[in-house]
């Protein structure tokens, strides 16, 4: 088995590549400090089985989970005992391995992995995150004064809940309309929007940058909740 290692601790990483030297058969091909650089390396390659820590600064081992279309099986390492149980609401997940880690107790784990077969997304998820824009789904017409605006898709930047109304955002204008966010995330296609934050829906083709919990859209600076922060980073195109 091919495998990888993240942990942002770089004693713990040497254990674990001692550990998997100790098994025949399984290699370790890179680790990996953070979550970031790992997601950017399974973009282009396929590996059988991660060890992951759990407790990592911005970005947890659950988050990076959520990124993920097609999980290999993943081994979670951690001190902390208290999310055993929603560790294995994941069907990729194989063990749970309390820190410090015992060899008897790391082969145990490799013997599980072994067994259980590689899960994958349902095929109708992959599809809807990744289908393009239709004909059909170029522009939506908005209520101003009274007059139908038509608004293109690709001109909006981000909308923003302002009580009983949304402002939208665009290359040209703003417009300020009585809707609610919930009501035109339904007219939106996924594949360029993305709702970011309980009051913040943005297009991910107008991102500048992204820094901790936040993005920059033109000179908007939008906050990321920590619960859209996966899927966001899911749907980037990485280098």
């Amino acid at each position: 088995m091919n495998c990888i290692i993240i942990d942002d601790e770089a004693a713990f990483r040497t254990i674990m590549t001692y550990l998997c030297s100790q098994v025949e058969n399984l290699d370790v091909i890179e680790e990996f400090p953070n979550a970031l650089s790992a997601m950017k390396f399974l973009r282009k390659n396929d590996i059988d089985l991660i060890f992951l820590d759990l407790h990592m600064p911005n970005f947890s081992g659950f988050d990076f989970i959520e990124t993920l279309r097609k999980p290999p099986k993943i081994v979670l390492t951690t001190s902390d005992r208290n999310f055993a149980i929603e560790a294995f609401e994941y069907d990729c997940i194989v063990d749970y391995l309390l820190k410090p880690i015992t060899l008897p107790r790391f082969l145990k784990s490799i013997e599980k992995a072994q067994k259980q077969k590689r899960t994958t997304a349902p095929l109708q998820q992959v599809l809807a995150s990744t289908a393009p824009v239709s004909s059909l789904e170029k522009e939506m017409y908005v209520n101003i004064d009274r007059r139908l605006v038509k608004i293109m898709f690709e001109s909006i930047h981000l909308i923003e809940a302002k009580g009983d109304y949304i402002l939208i955002k665009t290359d040209t204008k703003n417009y300020t309309v009585h809707s609610t966010l919930k009501k035109i995330e339904q007219k939106l296609p996924d594949s360029l929007f993305l709702k970011v934050h309980r009051s913040y829906i943005i297009n991910i083709k107008k991102i500048i940058d992204i820094e901790d919990n936040s993005v920059l859209i033109e000179k908007n600076v939008i906050p990321i909740s920590r619960s859209n922060r996966p899927e966001l980073m899911r749907r980037l195109n990485l280098l």
